[in-house]
C-alpha cells in the first residue's frame, strides 16, 4: 500500500556508515542503508540481510520491528564476546562484525600513501588533536636535497606543448610488483602501489584473484612429473564474490600442486575488468588477476589472511 509506482528515489547518493550494506526496500524500487542487530526496522527498514540479520515483528507493533540475527558462534576479541551478527568498534580505526565465530574488519583511516613533489618535498603524517586518524602534512621544503628528492620522479624535461605541461605528463610513473594473492585457494587479493595517476600520487591499487578454487580436482601427473603447473578447468565457470556472480563465464588457467613439496604459485599474469551482477540488479567492476603460466618452487608463501576466526573458520562474504 506504501508502494508507488514508477519509483522514485533520492537524487542524492546514499550515504551509510562504514561497514553497513546497501540494501532494496520492500517496493524493490530504491537502495536504503540496511538496519543492524537491534535497531528498528521496517518492509521500508530492511534489515542487513548480508550479516544474517532479519526483521522480528513480533515483540513490536504498528509495522515496526526489531533487527535480530540467525542462530550462530558467537566471537570471542581479546577477552569480550560478541554476539553473531553484532557490529563493533575495538578502536576509533576499525569497524568490525561477528559472522558466526568468524571476525572481519574494515579500516576506518585512509592507508594512502603520498609522494614528494615539488609543492610538497616533506610530507609526514602527523596525529591531529581530538581525532582518530593521522592526517597529511606538509613541512617547509627549503631544505635542497628533500626538493631534489621530490624531482626524482618528475621528468627534468617537461612536455612541449602548454595543454600537456601537467603532473601527469610530467609524472614518472613508478609501480611495484603486485603482492602474492592473499588465500592459497578461493577468492583473494592481491595489491601494488603505483603513482600513475592525475596527481602523480601513490595511491595503493587492489585486485581479486584466485591462485586455485578450493574444490578444484587435481588431475593426475604424468609418469615422471612430480609438478601439474598450471591446468585449465574443463568447463567454464563463473566468478562468485559477496552473493554476486559474474557476468559471463570464464575458463581461466590456475595453479596445480606438487608431489615434492613445491609450491606451485603464478609466475605471468595479467589484469582484467570483471563485472559483477547482483541478486538486488546492481551491477558493479572489479580488476581480476587472470594467470598465464605457474611456477613450482621451494619459497612458500604463508597464508596472510587477517580473517580468521578464533576457531581457524575463515570469514566468507563481504570482507573485500
Amino acid at each position: 500500500q506504501v508502494c508507488t509506482y514508477p519509483c522514485q528515489c533520492p537524487s542524492q547518493p546514499l550515504q551509510c556508515p562504514a561497514g553497513t550494506s546497501h540494501v532494496l526496500d520492500a517496493c524493490g524500487c530504491c537502495k536504503v542503508c540496511a538496519k543492524q542487530l537491534g535497531e528498528l526496522c521496517s518492509l521500508q527498514k530492511p534489515c542487513d540481510h548480508h550479516k544474517g540479520l532479519y526483521c522480528d515483528f513480533s515483540k513490536i507493533h504498528r509495522g515496526s520491528g526489531i533487527c535480530l540475527a540467525h542462530e550462530g558462534a558467537t566471537c570471542d576479541l581479546l577477552g569480550r564476546i560478541y554476539h553473531n551478527g553484532e557490529s563493533f568498534q575495538p578502536t576509533c580505526k576499525l569497524q568490525c562484525i561477528c559472522m558466526d565465530g568468524a571476525i572481519g574488519c574494515i579500516p576506518l583511516c585512509s592507508e594512502d600513501l603520498r609522494l614528494l613533489s615539488p609543492e610538497c618535498p616533506n610530507p609526514r603524517r602527523v596525529k591531529v588533536h581530538n581525532k582518530c586518524c593521522e592526517e597529511w602534512v606538509c613541512e617547509d621544503g627549503s631544505k635542497e636535497n628533500h626538493l631534489e628528492t621530490a624531482m626524482a620522479v618528475f621528468r627534468k624535461d617537461p612536455a612541449q606543448k602548454p595543454e600537456l605541461n601537467n603532473l601527469q605528463e610530467n609524472c614518472l610513473v613508478q609501480t611495484t610488483e603486485w603482492s602474492a594473492c592473499s588465500k592459497s585457494c578461493g577468492m583473494g587479493i592481491s595489491a601494488r602501489v603505483t603513482n600513475g595517476n592525475l596527481q602523480c600520487r601513490l595511491e595503493k591499487e587492489t585486485r581479486l584473484c584466485m591462485v586455485r578454487p578450493c574444490d578444484f580436482p587435481m588431475e593426475k601427473t604424468k609418469k615422471g612429473k612430480k609438478c601439474m603447473r598450471t591446468p585449465k578447468p574443463r568447463q567454464s565457470l563463473r566468478f562468485e564474490l559477496s552473493g554476486c556472480t559474474s557476468a559471463r563465464s570464464y575458463r581461466p588457467k590456475f595453479c596445480g600442486s606438487c608431489t615434492d613439496g613445491r609450491c606451485c604459485t603464478p609466475y605471468t599474469t595479467s589484469t582484467l575488468e570483471v563485472e559483477f551482477r547482483c541478486p538486488e540488479g546492481n551491477l558493479f567492476q572489479r580488476k581480476m588477476m587472470f594467470i598465464k603460466m605457474c611456477s613450482c618452487h621451494y619459497d612458500c608463501p604463508r597464508d596472510n589472511n587477517i580473517f580468521l576466526a578464533t576457531h581457524l573458520r575463515r570469514m566468507v562474504g563481504d570482507h573485500v
